[in-house]
């Protein structure tokens, strides 16, 4: 009999017991679902995010304010929600165009962009933020085909600066000031 037992020790061990198998168990898979399904969901959010600016009734208090340095491309029409600006230069003033309505501005001026609504929302229903706002345009001056503003976003309430971020497009190069 002791033969035998060595026999099978050399041969590597019991040969009567498996071993487990390396592999996913349950619990694994299914975590592993919710966090890529979590993260497809995040991603989705972000890419439908949206913004759509009414009218509102001006004189709601604005008390929270972020700043922005920006540029706005010469003479092209950029869009902020449902706002259309351009701003087309000549030596030291801009002519600026908000929605139809013209204004020239020196350097150091500023022009005001009426009181409005503005419902940020994602994945076509779910409401992320609803508040009136205000923007502050001071002309800063031109350079490179560009023309630079400090932007000050008035706000109703407090919005996260991530998510102005998110909001206000590429080609204006809108730098938190």
């Amino acid at each position: 009999m002791a033969d035998v037992s060595s026999k099978n020790e050399e041969k590597g061990g019991d040969q009567g017991t498996e071993k487990p198998k390396a592999g996913w168990s349950t619990g694994k898979k299914v975590g592993l679902f919710i966090i890529v399904f979590a993260i497809i969901v995040i991603l989705l959010a972000f890419l439908t995010m949206s913004v759509v600016i009414t009218a509102s009734s001006p004189g709601d208090p604005l008390p929270f304010t972020t700043t922005y340095s920006t540029s706005f491309p010469e003479g092209q029409m950029i869009q902020i929600g449902n706002i259309q600006i351009s701003a087309i230069s000549y030596q030291n003033s801009v002519t600026t165009d908000v929605n139809g309505n013209t204004q020239q501005l020196s350097v150091g001026q500023t022009q005001t962009i009426a009181e409005q609504h503005a419902t940020i929302s994602t994945l076509g229903v779910i409401t992320i933020l609803d508040t009136n706002f205000q923007i502050d345009l001071t002309y800063r001056g031109a350079s490179n085909n560009r023309n630079y503003f400090d932007a000050a976003i008035h706000t109703g309430r407090q919005v996260p600066v991530w998510l102005i971020n998110q909001i206000l497009p590429a080609s204006i190069d809108a730098t938190p000031a």
